[in-house]
């Protein structure tokens, strides 16, 4: 079954642009748009997506409001925007958001975000993610995690922010060959997402933030 889809955001060319993004990808399908966060709110409610990207600045209702409102519905709620500010960050996240992705970041991260969100994992652009870290602390070395040599690839790819379809690329694999890879290396750092794999390799000198 593709993803089902509903693109909030205020300006007509990013939900037109969004959605020829999305609509090419295999595994997903736009199945409903609107123009402020009330609406995406109520349409999201009637239709149920799987998935709802939503700017953080809109009328009506805003991103964070829409991440308050969908949370505990099942409905995964992505923020894409192009203000990057740490209060919203946090907010979104506080509030149930499933990601937080900056439109500058690309079409490739963007749907990488959403397939985070589906496999109940986040995604938060890299710019972002250096910045949150660096608040937080690092995490500390853990001595007995031993890595293979094409985990340890991957590892400095995944800290540099590159996606499971340019690793894959790059490295001649199959993008679920990746993923595998990535679930290991979870497990044996004990990360729960990306983000926690890309802290752990700046915290172990793997990769510079």
């Amino acid at each position: 079954m593709a993803t089902r889809i509903l693109i909030a955001d205020d300006q007509e060319g990013i939900r037109s642009a969004f959605r020829l993004i999305l609509d090419a990808q295999p595994d997903m399908t736009v199945v409903a748009e609107a123009a402020d966060g009330r609406a995406a709110i109520d349409t999201a409610k009637a239709i149920e997506p799987d998935v709802v990207l939503a700017d953080i600045r809109m009328p009506g209702a805003d991103g964070i409001e829409v991440a308050r409102a969908l949370a505990g519905t099942g409905i995964h709620v992505v923020i894409v925007t192009t203000f990057g500010l740490d209060e919203y960050v946090h907010a979104a996240l506080r509030h149930g958001a499933s990601g937080f992705v900056l439109k500058r970041s690309g079409p490739a991260l963007l749907v990488e975000a959403i397939r985070a969100a589906m496999n109940g994992d986040m995604l938060i652009s890299p710019q972002l993610t250096v910045r949150l870290l660096r608040e937080r602390g690092l995490p500390r070395e853990r001595p007995d995690v031993v890595l293979t040599e094409r985990e340890d690839e991957i590892v400095a790819m995944v800290a540099q922010g590159k996606t499971n379809a340019e690793i894959a690329t790059e490295l001649f694999l199959a993008p679920g060959t990746v993923k595998n890879h990535i679930a290991a290396v979870q497990r044996k750092i004990d990360a729960r997402n990306r983000v926690g794999i890309a802290a752990w390799a700046w915290a172990t000198g793997r990769a510079e933030p």
